[in-house]
């Protein structure tokens, strides 16, 4: 079973700058998509990014304009590049992998404070 693993989480102040990766130990042309979600304390998991195999992208509304989901099918690796970043943006941040025929592909999370 492919796993994917989150990184690039961190401390950074309000109006800074981060770049999270997931990477695959697989081929992620396994996933039709895969998401971006985070989980901030007392709160419930939210879905933040999501990008198609074909490359097609949605955000939540609370990120669109600050933050970019991209993939790189040649190192089968996920980017959530986050601009403009702010308190609220701070939480766990998971990836997630969708098949059509097993159960999602869940990465083990990064934290993302954003704090001055």
């Amino acid at each position: 079973q492919v796993q994917l693993v989150e990184s690039g989480g961190g401390l950074v102040q309000p109006g800074g700058s981060l770049r999270l990766s997931c990477a695959a130990s697989g081929s992620i042309s396994r996933f039709y998509d895969m998401d971006w979600y985070r989980q901030a304390p007392g709160k419930q998991r939210e879905l933040v990014a999501t990008i198609t195999s074909g490359g097609s992208t949605n955000y939540a509304d609370s990120v669109k304009g600050r933050f970019t989901v991209s993939r790189d099918n040649a190192k089968n690796t996920v980017y959530l590049q986050m601009n403009s970043l702010k308190p609220e943006d701070t939480a766990v941040y998971y990836c997630k992998g969708n098949t059509f025929y097993s159960a999602p592909t869940w990465g083990q999370g990064t934290q993302v404070t954003v704090s001055s």
